[in-house]
């Protein structure tokens, strides 16, 4: 009798020495059930295969690829577009499927079938790997037929290898081809870029930054032919002004000797002026120096005169005054107009120098902006050259990658095993269902046998007698095996076998 639907261990122990055949029937009959499921069920066969992902044969360091994909998502997407409609329906008409239920059923129902026999697994890959990549993934297709399983494995299989290699060289022909038109792009972008700075430059020549500092010298030099030019035109002024101040010298002397009389106090007064300007010449310059020597010969010229000048008074009375101007008044406008020239041609000299000087300032002046301007050329036209230059390096590489591509040397997919026969069915399995039945059987064994003990009203201790007549017991009889025999048999009932004991005791 159970107190409070517990089973105690003793209560356990009686339960099953009276019972352990209603456990093991049980476990029988489940281990048949499963056995005949696995004959009445239908068979189905598991073909599988595993391809490896083999890296590429020419070396990253030689060939990076101009693709980096994770595999995970590249897996993934293959699987989603091999095992789509577009991807099955041709398997399923090449190999004839389901050939009694096409009639009926919709061709995404039979896709759907197909797909769930389909199962694509990747391989993961060892701890502590440094590559975290799969390296490969497992094929398995279970069909009723097993040469059917095969063959859509099989199947299967080369479309993966075919679509890899369809998706590596449309991914190497589209990069190849956008890498084209960028590249293409950066040349023109490279060419008006050149075409700007070689416009730039010959637009601002001289004002460049490399040429500042022969600038500075040339405008150096300029400055110093400006002076000397300053120089020279104000010696040939001064000239120009004493020749003309002896020329007006000289025409009062002749104009006085035509009236008859020579004007001595005058060629003292020049010969004193030529006097004080040698002087003064000498100051500045050498003796050997032509305005010195220039002076000399005038101060010669003059003492001359003032020397001839008694018998010119005297020839004066006696001859008739000529009507030509002697020759030192012809020389000395001769000079005067040779001076105006050197004046002019001077002068012009002068006018060109400074404006050469105004343009070099200002092509100082200006220098630092054309820097500027020229830095920010430069350097766009750098940039577009690098561009040029890194898609150029890229669209090689691309191009090289095809190549590689093609010639089967870039990461390929490797069928390590072939797709097997199998000989034995996958579903259902022997050992599986048994075993199940079995574990099934021994599982609703113990739960019949704890009907069966809740259900047992009978008291088999002292304890179960205090709790069902709620008496205490005084005395107990030993129990005959002659009586234990009697009682034990099966036509007794429950409270035949209790009376005995009970009455004894009391």
């Amino acid at each position: 009798m159970l107190r409070d639907d517990n089973i105690s261990l003793s209560e356990a122990r009686r339960i099953f020495r009276r019972y352990w055949w209603v456990l093991l029937a049980t476990m029988a009959l489940a281990a048949l059930i499963g056995f005949v499921a696995t004959v009445v069920l239908p068979k189905k066969y598991t073909s599988s295969t595993m391809v490896l992902v083999e890296p590429p044969a020419v070396s990253q360091d030689v060939l990076p690829t101009t693709v980096n994909d994770d595999l995970y998502r590249h897996l993934a997407s293959m699987k989603e577009q091999i095992l789509s409609r577009s991807g099955l329906q041709p398997i399923i008409e090449k190999f004839n499927l389901y050939p009694g239920k096409r009639a009926s059923e919709h061709m995404e129902d039979l896709v759907e079938r197909l797909q769930k026999s389909v199962e694509v697994e990747l391989i993961q890959p060892m701890q502590g790997s440094a590559n975290r990549q799969p390296p490969g993934f497992h094929v398995s297709v279970t069909f009723g037929d097993p040469q059917l399983a095969m063959n859509i494995c099989q199947e299967i299989t080369s479309m993966f290898m075919a679509r890899n290699f369809d998706i590596s060289a449309n991914r190497v022909k589209h990069t190849t081809e956008f890498l084209t038109e960028q590249l293409a792009a950066s040349k023109a972008n490279l060419d008006e870029q050149d075409a700007r700075l070689a416009e730039f430059k010959k637009q601002r020549l001289g004002s460049l930054p490399e040429e500042q500092q022969s600038n500075l010298s040339l405008l150096t030099t300029m400055n110093s032919q400006l002076e000397a030019a300053t120089q020279s035109l104000s010696r040939a002024q001064q000239d120009k002004t004493f020749n003309e101040s002896l020329l007006a010298q000289q025409e009062t002397t002749w104009r006085a000797a035509q009236a008859g009389t020579v004007n001595t106090d005058s060629l003292d007064q020049q010969l004193a002026a030529l006097q004080d300007q040698l002087t003064a010449l000498l100051g500045k310059y050498t003796p050997e120096h032509p305005d010195v020597v220039k002076v000399k010969a005038q101060i010669e010229e003059i003492k001359r005169r003032l020397a001839a000048a008694p018998d010119t008074k005297t020839a004066g009375s006696s001859t008739q005054a000529s009507t030509h101007e002697p020759p030192q008044m012809q020389q000395l406008r001769a000079r005067i107009k040779q001076d105006d020239l050197s004046i002019s041609d001077l002068t012009k000299h002068q006018a060109k120098i400074q404006e050469q000087i105004h343009a070099l300032q200002a092509r100082v002046q200006e220098s630092p902006m054309v820097e500027q301007q020229l830095k920010e050329l430069t350097r766009n036209y750098q940039t577009a050259l690098e561009n040029y230059n890194d898609l150029l390096k890229k669209q090689q590489k691309s191009e090289l990658l095809g190549d590689v591509q093609n010639q089967q040397e870039g990461e390929t997919f490797r069928v390590l095993d072939a797709p097997s026969l199998p000989a034995t069915p996958s579903f259902p399995k022997k050992i599986v269902f048994v075993g199940g039945g079995l574990g099934a059987g021994f599982a609703l064994g113990l739960c019949i046998l704890y009907l069966i003990a809740i259900s047992d009203k009978a008291m088999y201790t002292e304890r179960d007698v205090e709790l069902s007549l709620k008496l205490p017991v005084l005395t107990a009889v030993p129990v005959f095996e002659a009586a234990r025999t009697y009682w034990n048999r099966p036509d007794k009932t429950q409270s035949g076998r209790i009376a005995s004991p009970a009455a004894s005791k009391s």
